[in-house]
């Protein structure tokens, strides 16, 4: 299974549309709908041919996606009890149109994904699993399964847009690592993220920015952080939502006692969940950013792993 290594780090208790073109007030909340179908892997298992994407049953299986390479139109059923992990290797690989029915059960400490882009530039879009992880790989202190693992190895650039993650019992996307290693960057544009342990999108390295995206935590169970920047950064937010209805910290600055900058513009934020700067971060509130939020699900991302599976939502 991917692994996910942890770096040195405490996790205490919290502290006190696509919308291009739009402002946010525009937005439209909406909440992602139960996955309804089964799922679908490449090339491993019992794979039936269905319109157009591939089901499979997962059966602990491991899969490898290289350099130069598409996976793509999978329908991946969660539902068996068992697990699978998809690693990328190389440079500008494409994961797309990935959905998973029912709770992904990995133990403790793994990773759906285990992503990195050796130099290139490598896009993962339009996945859904919203189904979550099973309960019982959480922890006590909140480490369970994270949904996307950025390899600290990452030295080139990722896109990931239109990803619908919710219910983790870790980081929905835990991108800090190549912060203190290959220095590679992320852009998640247009995602949805809910109810997740420790943070739902976690940065770390100059250049990486989420935009166009949500967060969302009604469940004080999954209160995890919204957005998590760790040094070096800076990190950008853009055009976000962030609705923590007043649970752990919209937007954390700085980890182990170092310290990054983050630029908020045209966010909204849970100001009753706040913002926090450590390590001597700075936190900078740029234009139209205010602490009204609505979390909502952007136009083209999928509420349903049969919606993502065939390249729909």
């Amino acid at each position: 299974m991917a692994q996910n290594p942890r770096t040195s780090e405490t996790d205490t208790t919290p502290t006190a549309g696509r919308n291009t073109g739009l402002t946010r007030r525009n937005y439209v909340r909406s909440l992602a709908a139960a996955a309804t179908a089964a799922t679908t892997l490449g090339g491993v298992g019992t794979a039936a041919a269905q319109d157009d994407y591939e089901v499979i049953e997962a059966g602990n299986q491991e899969i490898t996606v290289g350099s130069g390479e598409t996976w793509e139109n999978k329908l991946i059923d969660m539902t068996t009890g068992q697990d699978i992990s998809i690693t990328t290797q190389g440079s500008d690989w494409t994961v797309r149109n990935v959905g998973f029915d029912g709770k992904n059960n990995s133990g403790a400490g793994t990773a759906t994904f285990a992503v990195s882009d050796a130099g290139g530039t490598s896009t993962v879009e339009n996945v859904y699993l919203g189904d979550g992880s099973d309960g019982r790989n959480g922890r006590s202190t909140g480490h369970g399964q994270t949904a996307f693992w950025v390899n600290p190895e990452h030295s080139g650039h990722i896109d990931f847009q239109n990803l619908n993650i919710q219910g983790f019992a870790d980081n929905a996307i835990y991108g800090s690592a190549p912060g203190n290693g290959g220095g590679g960057t992320l852009h998640i544009d247009s995602s949805f993220a809910a109810n997740c342990r420790v943070s739902h999108f976690r940065l770390a390295t100059e250049g990486s920015k989420v935009t166009n995206s949500s967060i969302l935590v009604d469940d004080e169970g999954y209160a995890g952080r919204g957005i998590w920047a760790w040094a070096p950064g800076t990190i950008e937010i853009e055009d976000c939502q962030i609705e923590m209805n007043g649970h752990h910290t919209a937007v954390d600055a700085g980890a182990n006692g170092q310290g990054t900058t983050v630029v908020l513009q045209n966010t909204d934020y849970d100001e009753q969940a706040g913002i926090a700067e450590t390590g001597g971060s700075t936190v900078e509130l740029g234009d139209d950013t205010g602490t009204d939020p609505e979390a909502f699900v952007p136009d083209g991302t999928p509420t349903s792993a049969e919606a993502a599976a065939s390249g729909g939502n």
